[in-house]
């Protein structure tokens, strides 16, 4: 899996740009939690870049980067947890679930949908 790293605010509305073309997830995970060091190494081992298309992975250390995680909160209308995925199509939210409701399969059927 290549994670591309977010870690300016700036990149959010190239995100949106980008989720215009094709579907974008974000990935918020905390570096001090057990639950989100479990869940990105779950997401990682099953990941399967064929049965995902074209979606394209971001990943947010949201310790480091405290304000891009408030501002994605904002910006997508979502609650903030930890961790998170955050699925963009068109510019906005269309999927998100958190904790060990973060599954590849989970992912993987909303890109389909």
């Amino acid at each position: 899996m290549n994670w591309n790293r977010l870690t300016d605010v700036a990149q959010l509305e190239e995100i949106k740009e980008e989720s215009h073309q094709h579907p974008v997830l974000l990935f918020k995970h905390s570096t001090r939690c057990s639950i989100s060091a479990t869940t990105l190494r779950r997401l990682e081992r099953d990941w399967n870049e064929q049965e995902v298309g074209n979606l394209k992975p971001y990943y947010l250390d949201l310790i480091a980067y405290r304000p891009i995680s408030n501002k994605i909160a904002e910006e997508f209308d979502v609650w903030h947890e930890s961790p998170q995925a955050i699925l963009i199509r068109n510019g906005e939210s269309v999927f998100d679930a958190s904790h060990y409701d973060v599954t590849f399969d989970a992912i993987k059927e909303q890109v389909a949908s």
